[in-house]
């Protein structure tokens, strides 16, 4: 059996996992999406459904499969540091831009720029 890192690792499979976070859908659905043949696809739902990241439900004559979110704990849980990294620097850099611009209105109505340029007329309430 393949570890979460090395399921997630292929780009076929997170593009997968990255279409069925939008919605439900069936092999022929995916197919279309990724250019992939039917065969293709299906393999790599297969080591997907093994490794716990997709379901699948019978609807009539088609096969859907869906997102199991909860088999992503484990990425989760290893990304977490990374992300704290991220977010102290993160913070960081929004601290660093407002002090470049302090009179940056952040609430109320978002002031309109004059146009420049051939056009400015037309904000004027002429027709071109």
């Amino acid at each position: 059996m393949e570890s979460v890192f090395e399921i997630v690792a292929e780009p076929n499979r997170r593009a997968i996992l990255s279409l069925l976070a939008g919605s439900q859908q069936s092999v022929g659905e995916l197919e279309r999406q990724l250019g992939m043949t039917q065969p293709t696809v299906s393999k790599h739902l297969r080591v997907l459904r093994e490794g716990g990241f997709v379901e699948s439900t019978v609807d009539a004559q088609r096969r859907l499969y869906r997102l199991k979110p909860a088999s992503l704990q484990e990425l989760d849980e290893w990304l977490a540091p990374f992300r704290r990294f991220w977010s102290v620097h993160m913070d960081a850099l929004e601290r660093h831009l407002d002090r470049m611009h302090p009179s940056t209105p952040t609430k109320g109505k978002p002031q309109r720029r004059k146009r420049r340029g051939p056009n400015r007329e037309r904000d004027k309430g002429e027709t071109k």
